[in-house]
Formats: C-alpha cells, sequence, structure tokens
C-alpha cells in the first residue's frame, strides 16, 4: 500500500510512520515543511529515526504549494493520505492567526484537491477536540453542538467542513478522527506533559493555568496510533468520530503522578488564572469508536506515563 502521510516530523506524524513502516508491503512518503513553530531539533531527530527504513521517503513540502503537491502525489500515487499537518496551539492562534488560515484552512484545501485529482482511495483527517469548546455534559458525543472558542478550534472545524464537502459523491472514502490531548514519547515540547518534563530537568519555573484546576481526556498516542492503522482496512458507518480514553484527569493528579515517576520535589508552578480561549474540561464519548472498531483497549495512564518518563531521561525529549 502507498501512503502518504502529512505531518510526518511531527509527534502523532513520526509515531504512525514507525508503526507503517514495520509492514514491508506499505511504501510511506512523509511529508511536511518541518516549521520552527517549537524547536526543529526534536523533528529531525523524528526524522533521522524514520529515515532508517526503506520503505520511508521524506519531501521537505509547504502544502500550500500545489504545484510540489501535485508533483509528489504524481509520481508517488498514494491510496491512502492520513492529514495529520496543521498549525497547533491556542494561545499562538491570538498571536498568528494568519498561520492558522495557511496551515489549517489552505493547506487542507490543497491537499484534498490533489488528493481528489489523483483518485485517492481513502482521506483521514486528524481534528481535535477544541470544536466542541466548553460543554456543560459530559461525556462529548460527537453530535454534540460545536462551540469553538479560539482561532485554532474554528480552522480544524473548517478543515473537517472542507473535507465533507471536498469528497461528497466521490469513489474517496474519508474519515475524521477528533484527538483527545495526545501524550506519549517524542511528545511536543510545547504540551503540558513535555514542557513540565522540561522545566523539572532544567531546574526553571513555568505557569500553571487556572491552578491545575483543568481536567483533560488524555489519550496515549499507542493506543491513537492502532486505531488510525485500523483505519487502513475498516470502513466505519461514521465518518467523524472522537478518539479518547474516556477518563478525564485533573492537572494537579497529573502533576503529582509525573512527580513521584521523576521523584522530583521541587514546586516549579507559578499559579494563573483562567487563560482566553482555553477548555476547562474535555472528556470524550469513546462508544461510538468502540462500536466501529471493536476490541479497542486504552492504556492506563500511570503506564503511558512510566514510558514517557522513561523515554524522555533516555533520548531528552
Amino acid at each position: 500500500m502507498k501512503i502518504v502521510v502529512t505531518g510526518s516530523a511531527g509527534f502523532v506524524g513520526f509515531h504512525l510512520i514507525k508503526s507503517l513502516v514495520k509492514n514491508k508491503k506499505n511504501n510511506v512518503l512523509g511529508i511536511d515543511s518541518v516549521n520552527n513553530y517549537y524547536s526543529t531539533k526534536i523533528k529531525k531527530l523524528r526524522l533521522k529515526l524514520l529515515l532508517k527504513n526503506k520503505n520511508f521517503l521524506f519531501e521537505k513540502i509547504n502544502l500550500q504549494n500545489k504545484k510540489k503537491i501535485d508533483l509528489a502525489f504524481s509520481t508517488f500515487k498514494p491510496d491512502t493520505v492520513f492529514h495529520l499537518a496543521g498549525q497547533p496551539g491556542v494561545l499562538y492562534s491570538y498571536k498568528n492567526p494568519k498561520s492558522y488560515k495557511l496551515n489549517n484552512i489552505d493547506a487542507t484545501k490543497e491537499l484534498s484537491s490533489v488528493s481528489k485529482k489523483y483518485n485517492v482511495k481513502k482521506f483521514i483527517l486528524a481534528s481535535s477536540s477544541s470544536v466542541y469548546g466548553d460543554q456543560k455534559k459530559f461525556p462529548i458525543k460527537e453530535n454534540f453542538k460545536k462551540k469553538p472558542k479560539n482561532y485554532y478550534a474554528k480552522t480544524k472545524l473548517m478543515s473537517e467542513q472542507i473535507i465533507q464537502k471536498k469528497f461528497l459523491n466521490t469513489k474517496t472514502n474519508y474519515m475524521i478522527f477528533r484527538f483527545f490531548t495526545v501524550y506519549g514519547s517524542f511528545g511536543r515540547p510545547d504540551m503540558f506533559i513535555h514542557k513540565y518534563l522540561n522545566a523539572i530537568k532544567n531546574n526553571k519555573k513555568i505557569n500553571l493555568h487556572n491552578n491545575g484546576s483543568n481536567y483533560r481526556d488524555f489519550t496515549y498516542v499507542e493506543d491513537l496510533i492502532k486505531i488510525l492503522i485500523r483505519s487502513l482496512s475498516k470502513f466505519s458507518k461514521e465518518k467523524t468520530l472522537n478518539i479518547c480514553r474516556s477518563k478525564p484527569i485533573k492537572t494537579t493528579e497529573l502533576i503529582s503522578m509525573i512527580d513521584k515517576l521523576y521523584r522530583n520535589k521541587k514546586d516549579l508552578f507559578i499559579k494563573t488564572g483562567i487563560v482566553k480561549g482555553e477548555m476547562l474540561k474535555t472528556h470524550g464519548s469513546n462508544k461510538l469508536l468502540k462500536m466501529n472498531f471493536k476490541g479497542i483497549k486504552f492504556t492506563d495512564i500511570k503506564h503511558g506515563l512510566k514510558e514517557v518518563v522513561f523515554n524522555f531521561k533516555k533520548y531528552g525529549c
């Protein structure tokens, strides 16, 4: 199978390709602009590890460059596209909204157009739980009203709508997965878990938003990857599905787990109030997911964090 993965130097992209290339029948083309939203050091390390596999190719391309994307598709002729690339981050969306329009909305338009042109059989989009915004009823189901409360979330919802419209009445089968706070080894340094691990390592203070009272539905990256791999052969009846453990935990509880695993006794937090645009609680329903993908099991967060801390100490990321 010929598979394109956008965002291949990113956190989820790295883990997905690492799993895909284990099957020697798969040929994977990774596409990434390797921008500097966060340090390119970890992105280059991820790519270095992936390029050890003979069935993995990499092209540094900005997805807004339709000519280069078209050339890559005409040469590679993919069967499936995993569109994982995008501009992440809530706070940054207030500082640089243009980046979100270019990297989320415009990039999705270009990629989906080229995919349609070359008759891609399956298109899988990575969306986000942020499209739901703050809800009063939990767990959050896929049919709940969307209340995006920041520009990042709005661009993710618009990307979903682009895909739905683009592949309507075509031979391309599409899937939209809404990820709930994915964590794991080689994670993004701008996400809380790795931000805190770096703070411990470097003995530096970091901000603790809402005094640590937020709840997040953390989802282990290896669990998410198993579902994405299964989506290659499984045609779900539902076009949009949450991927979540459906067991949110309070940030203060998460901190205690990390401190215990790292054996940290220092208080490195500067407590702040509620931050504009951040959701107070994420708690997704995985009922539809489990109905469509039988036998799914989710990793206990204590086990997942143990792996994260072990690899952080080993690789520094």
